[in-house]
């Protein structure tokens, strides 16, 4: 693993509160256009909250809100911060076929480089639905142009993971060439391997706990690979219907979520993925000096 400094990474997944996997469904959908946007706003108290902290992040955009609000993703990369993509439609890729699949992270792709002139090397996928089944997607990603993913999740779960993949950052052999991978971070102890790198898990575990598992983990010297949501800094949103368990992993502590990112900013030092990892950051550069200029 080759790590240009000592920082840690810090990303962000932006879609709406009503698109998240657990409350999918057909009908629900079909209504994204009639439910209340709370995405821009909850993604610009980030980004204040990131700038009051002198944080950069990488954020990736879901395809769906970057046509509408092209002007954030403008924001957020004139921030310094990192823009990758999370798919267009955020849908598991569990539940698509490869040439679905290769349509929605290509759009995503297309509309993200027209509103920033630039490459996005970057991917995460739904509910990190690159699983064992689905691992066929990296082979599509690197066809369609991507350097890295963040979305292998190393545990076991009921809805994702592969608990048998590698935690550290590597490089993956596909048909199609090599792919960085980027793990969200996890720890092992008492032999299991427990998830620390956010969403859920940052609002479950106390913070005291979640810290000392990260403090762990940055003294063996892995870089943390951390994620939130827009949406989990906004404990006022809409209440959608669900079932129990879907209920309590979203809702679960949201009122204790911006006090606690507070804290492990000063906790920790933060840097956009690709910054962090120089053979990403070397891969961006070569891109971006390759593309074609304006009126060629």
């Amino acid at each position: 693993m080759a790590v240009m400094s000592p920082k840690n990474c810090l990303s962000f997944d932006v879609e709406e509160h009503f698109q998240v996997s657990a409350f999918e469904s057909p009908m629900r959908r079909r209504h994204w256009g009639q439910f209340e946007s709370r995405v821009e706003k909850n993604t610009e108290k980030l980004l204040r909250l990131l700038a009051d902290n002198e944080v950069r992040a990488t954020f990736f955009v879901l395809g769906w809100v970057a046509e509408r609000y092209p002007s954030l993703i403008r924001r957020i990369a004139s921030g310094g911060h990192e823009v990758a993509s999370h798919g267009y439609g955020h849908e598991l890729i569990t539940s698509q076929t490869p040439v679905a699949f290769r349509e929605d992270i290509r759009k995503a792709k297309g509309i993200l480089e027209n509103i920033l002139s630039g490459p996005i090397l970057g991917y995460r996928a739904p509910s990190f639905s690159i699983t064992k089944a689905t691992m066929w997607a990296t082979q599509i990603l690197v066809e369609e142009g991507y350097g890295y993913d963040s979305s292998i999740f190393p545990v076991l779960h009921d809805r994702y993971g592969v608990p048998s993949a590698n935690p550290e950052v590597h490089q993956l052999l596909t048909a199609s060439g090599l792919l960085w991978e980027v793990p969200p971070s996890t720890v092992k102890y008492m032999g299991v391997r427990l998830p620390i790198a956010g969403g859920g898990y940052f609002r479950l575990y106390p913070y005291m706990v979640l810290r000392a598992f990260l403090k762990k983990l940055e003294g063996q010297g892995s870089s943390l690979v951390m994620y939130m949501h827009p949406w989990e800094f906004d404990p006022d949103q809409p209440r959608m219907e669900g079932s129990l368990l879907s209920q309590l992993r979203h809702y679960l502590n949201l009122d204790k979520t911006e006090c606690r990112m507070r804290a492990l900013l000063q906790d920790f030092s933060f840097a956009p993925i690709r910054q962090v990892f120089s053979p990403i950051e070397r891969m961006y550069h070569e891109r971006l000096l390759s593309r074609p200029l304006a009126g060629q």
